[in-house]
């Protein structure tokens, strides 16, 4: 069935270190991009990573051989093995909404254990820096809504960094030597000072509206800088920005400062077939030459006419210099099952959710002409939009992962969910 849930929204990475054809309908560098690997990632999972007990993984970032996790989580399990170096640690360790843990073997940093009182969606890392967002309003006791910067060694907060925000924050970049932000406060996205928190008004764009009553708020979930640096696009329940019609996509140009640029896609303004989740889009990233761009959503199925132009359930692609498109380049539909995460390399498109196929645009809740199953995440030609046909890893559904992180390790897969891969691995995942 198609989860109907609301759901909560919004890490990026940086630098740290630690001391350890059917089925289709054809139609300054930033610091979370997806590097170009030149192949496609093992559908095995690694054996070291550790085990995430309770609640989810929203976001990770990695660094310098660490890799930080933020989410809803209280504890964390290290399998036993040889005896942890100084400043790890293994076996079963608190961490509230975030821990550090190395790369190459799975052990805990020792060290690096802030205490948040509500959810982590979004990192960023600069130097011995690191900055997060969520839902919280205290880190270590000190009151900071939504926004805190760390000591990414010790968890110490920088008590000279203050945004003084409104509301929470979902996604978070550093881009054009600011801390780039999104979510609900009053100006929903922000391009902050990285020492002070202050606003520098590097993104001076009004989002207005909001997509339906039963919306919410007006709030951008999610955005993606491309790496080139001088594109961003932007997802949340908008309906405007800046006076201009940009109904859940918008994109900005930047340089000197953000401008809203003219590109525009008729058909995000409609609704899909599920008026229950009128705030569809969930996720978007930028090719790692920066020719394209990805979505993903939810929303269930395109309304009648409409197949091949909504972004419903979907994955799309779109050409970054293409400004006004008539239809996607290509879109590929689960049929009825939520997309929540998607990330691009040069070789797939790997897309994450509780979907149960793909290369469905005739499925309904059910698999139509030419679906293949692809339980959890799957991997999308990147010039077809057709999931690669040998690539199945295959994992719990559950309501979905939140964030998919490639690096030169592998691709991060991080969810609410114990299985992948036919092992268990709990709630995060590194396939090599």
């Amino acid at each position: 069935m198609h989860k109907r849930a609301s759901v909560l929204r919004g890490i990026v990475a940086g630098t740290v270190a630690i001391g350890l054809t059917t089925g289709v309908v054809a139609v300054t560098t930033r610091s979370d991009a997806s590097p170009a690997i030149g192949h496609v990632v093992s559908t095995n999972p690694a054996d070291f990573t550790p085990n995430i007990n309770d609640g989810a993984v929203f976001k990770t970032a990695e660094t310098g051989g660490v890799l930080y996790a933020g989410g809803s989580f209280t504890s964390v399990t290290i399998p036993p093995g040889t005896p942890p170096p100084p400043g790890t640690t293994a076996g079963t360790v608190k961490r509230l909404r975030m821990v550090a843990f190395s790369t190459g073997n799975g052990l805990v940093s020792g060290t690096f254990a802030p205490v948040f009182n509500g959810e982590v969606w979004a990192i960023a890392i600069s130097g011995n820096s690191l900055y997060a967002g969520g839902t919280f309003s205290t880190v270590n006791g000190i009151a900071r809504r939504g926004l805190v910067k760390l000591d990414r060694i010790t968890g110490a907060v920088d008590t000279r960094f203050d945004a003084r925000l409104t509301g929470n924050v979902t996604d978070a970049v550093i881009a054009a030597g600011r801390l780039l932000i999104a979510g609900t406060s009053a100006k929903k996205m922000m391009g902050l000072s990285l020492a002070s928190g202050g606003d520098t008004g590097y993104i001076n764009v009004a989002f207005s509206g909001t997509v339906a009553p039963n919306a919410g708020a007006s709030q951008v979930y999610r955005f993606a800088v491309s790496p080139a640096g001088n594109r961003l696009v932007a997802v949340g329940n908008f309906v405007g920005v800046n006076g201009l019609r940009h109904a859940r996509v918008v994109m900005l140009n930047l340089a000197a400062n953000a401008t809203v640029s003219t590109w525009h896609y008729a058909p995000t303004a409609q609704m899909c077939a599920d008026a229950g989740l009128p705030d569809y889009m969930r996720d978007v990233d930028f090719s790692p030459d920066s020719a394209y761009f990805v979505t993903v959503s939810t929303g269930f199925v395109a309304n009648p006419g409409q197949t091949g132009l909504a972004l419903c359930d979907a994955a799309a692609r779109f050409e970054t210099t293409n400004l006004a498109p008539s239809r996607p380049t290509w879109i590929n539909y689960t049929g009825g099952d939520t997309l929540h995460s998607v990330a691009v390399t040069d070789q797939a498109v790997y897309v994450q959710g509780h979907q149960r196929w793909l290369n469905n645009p005739q499925g309904r809740d059910s698999a139509g002409p030419g679906a293949v199953e692809r339980p959890g995440i799957g991997a999308l030609s990147p010039s077809t939009g057709l999931a690669l046909s040998t690539w199945n890893p295959t994992k719990d559904r559950g309501v979905g992962g939140k964030d998919l992180l490639v690096t030169g390790h592998g691709l991060w897969v991080s969810s609410d969910t114990t299985h992948i891969g036919g092992e268990v691995h709990g709630r995060i995942a590194l396939l090599p």
